[in-house]
């Protein structure tokens, strides 16, 4: 345990921002599961709708630093082919 009151406020701090980053990561990754479900059960329509939803969750967390760009692209890509084949 720290000793500095410096060093235990960061302690706190990241264990907060910690929290933040893994409900952010838990919602994206609870929205992948359901373009995935959809994708699997050949629903068209709810793939599409659970897509959107899938994207902007994504997008939230890219620009709130939970992602990199990259990673972000990368997840949206996927899930927008795997959608695509539905066709």
């Amino acid at each position: 345990m720290a000793n500095i009151k410096s060093a235990k406020k960061r302690i706190l701090v990241s264990e907060t921002k910690a929290a933040r980053n893994k409900s952010i990561r838990s919602k994206v990754k609870t929205a992948c599961k359901k373009v995935d479900a959809a994708v699997a059960a050949g629903d068209k329509t709810a793939a599409e709708a659970s897509l959107r939803a899938a994207i902007s969750e994504i997008e939230k967390a890219s620009s709130k630093g939970v992602y990199h760009s990259n990673t972000a692209s990368r997840k949206v890509s996927r899930l927008s082919k795997a959608v695509n084949t539905l066709a």
